[in-house]
C-alpha cells in the first residue's frame, strides 16, 4: 500500500496543489482544514508523513505537532507563510522533520516529502523504523529486537521513537524532554535515568550501547549509518 499524507492545510486551494503533485508521484491523502480535525484524523488513520500548516482555525499547528510529536514518529514538514528564523527553530525544536515556507514550489515539496520518508529509516505504509536489528512499530507501540518483543515504558517508547527517526542525530537532552516529555518539568538527570533504564532494556535484548551518550551534548540512538 502507497503512503499516505495527510495535508492539514486551510487554504484550499494550496490544500489541492499539495495533493494533485503527491497522487501524481503514487501517495494517498487525505485533506483536513483545521487542527483538531488533524489530530481526529492523525490518531484514526496513522498517516506515513503529515504536511502541516501552522496559522489554522481551532487548533493551531503548533500544538498539532506537539501533540503529533508526543503520540510517536510520525514524520511531520512544516509548510507555513512564517518565514522567520526563530520560527524555524521551533519548528524544528518541537520535532517538524522539514520546512518549507511558503509560497512554494510542489515539485520541491515532493521531493522533500520522499526524502524525509527515506530519513525515517523505512517509515512507510506500516508505521515501522528499523534500525539495526531494533524494529519500532509506531502504529502498535511494539518494539521487537531480532524479533523479539521488548516491554518499555511509554516515555522510553517515546525517546527510542523519536531518536530512532534519525537515528545518527546528536539530541541534547532538552530536544528530547520538548519531543518526548511535553509539558513536563523533566530535569537533565530525569532524562538520563529514562535513557540509562532504555539502554538496559535494549542490552538485556541483545544490541548493547543504544542509545549512545555524546559527551557534553545530548544521545543519539546510533553513530553508524
Amino acid at each position: 500500500m502507497n503512503p499516505l499524507a495527510l495535508i492539514a492545510e486551510d487554504d484550499k486551494d494550496i490544500a489541492d496543489i499539495l495533493r494533485a503533485y503527491l497522487e501524481r508521484e503514487g501517495f494517498r491523502t487525505v485533506q483536513v482544514a483545521d487542527g483538531r480535525t488533524a489530530l481526529d484524523v492523525h490518531l484514526a488513520l496513522r498517516p506515513d508523513i503529515v504536511l502541516l500548516d501552522i496559522t489554522m482555525p481551532l487548533v493551531d499547528g503548533w500544538e498539532v505537532l506537539s501533540e503529533v510529536r508526543r503520540r510517536g514518529g510520525t514524520p511531520v514538514i512544516v509548510i507555513t507563510a512564517l518565514d522567520q528564523d526563530l520560527d524555524k527553530l521551533q519548528a524544528l525544536r518541537v520535532g517538524a522533520d522539514d520546512y518549507v515556507i511558503k509560497p512554494f514550489n510542489p515539485v520541491e515539496v515532493v521531493a522533500r516529502v520522499k526524502a524525509v520518508l527515506r530519513r525515517a529509516g523505512g517509515l512507510g505504509a506500516s508505521g515501522v523504523l528499523r534500525v539495526g536489528p531494533v524494529e519500532v512499530d509506531t502504529t502498535s507501540h511494539i518494539v521487537r529486537v531480532n524479533g523479539h518483543e521488548v516491554a518499555l515504558t511509554l516515555t522510553e517508547f517515546r525517546l527510542l521513537t523519536h531518536m530512532a527517526r534519525n537515528p545518527t542525530q546528536v539530541f541534547t537532552r532538552g530536544d528530547l524532554v520538548d519531543a518526548c516529555m511535553p509539558g513536563s518539568d523533566a530535569l537533565d538527570r530525569t532524562v538520563d535515568s529514562h535513557v540509562s533504564k532504555l539502554r538496559r532494556k535494549l542490552d538485556q535484548a541483545g544490541v548493547p550501547d543504544m542509545p549512545e551518550g555524546v559527551r557534553g551534548v545530548g544521545y543519539r540512538l546510533t553513530s553508524r549509518a
